[in-house]
């Protein structure tokens, strides 16, 4: 039979060193931007939940911050989520991306869904989207790429199928 070794952790106890930071806290300096595009399913894995997240964060540091959902990230944008109703979180975190989404405009973060995904392959319509979400045409993905490389600005890109 295995010994264990050590004692048990309690709930609060660090199991890591949290604190050790290795690299600069970067914060933006004025007219900085950022764009991130994510082409992902929604609730399929953690993705889209880490990449809201950390425009969230990139916001929060200063950088005019974009947020770009095409494909099946454009249903990330759903106003129409819940269950039993609209709103009504059937488990916790159901309406987590919508919570997530929410708190990145309220803090001035902007978000675009483009409206051929939505539409095309999703049946979403425009007014099905969160409000403060702004739809885009297909062909604006490709030009939020090119006008961040042109402003020079953070680019993260993400695909997941």
């Amino acid at each position: 039979m295995a010994q264990i070794v050590g004692e048990r952790v309690n709930k609060g106890d660090a199991i890591v060193d949290y604190d050790d930071k290795v690299f600069e806290d970067i914060q933006a300096e004025p007219g900085e931007s950022a764009y991130i595009l994510m082409h992902t399913v929604p609730f399929e894995g953690s993705v889209g939940l880490v990449n809201m997240l950390t425009a969230t964060r990139i916001n929060r540091k200063g950088f005019d911050t974009h947020l770009v959902l095409y494909g099946p990230g454009s249903l990330m944008a759903s106003a129409a989520r819940g269950y039993p109703k609209v709103g009504d979180e059937a488990f916790p975190g159901a309406l987590g991306y919508n919570k997530q989404l929410q708190t990145f405009m309220d803090e001035g973060g902007h978000v675009y869904a483009c409206r051929f995904s939505a539409a095309a392959l999703y049946g979403m319509r425009e007014i099905d989207m969160m409000e403060g979400v702004k739809p885009i045409n297909p062909l604006d993905v490709l030009d939020a790429v090119l006008t961040a490389r042109r402003n020079n600005a953070l680019i993260m890109q993400t695909w997941t199928v």
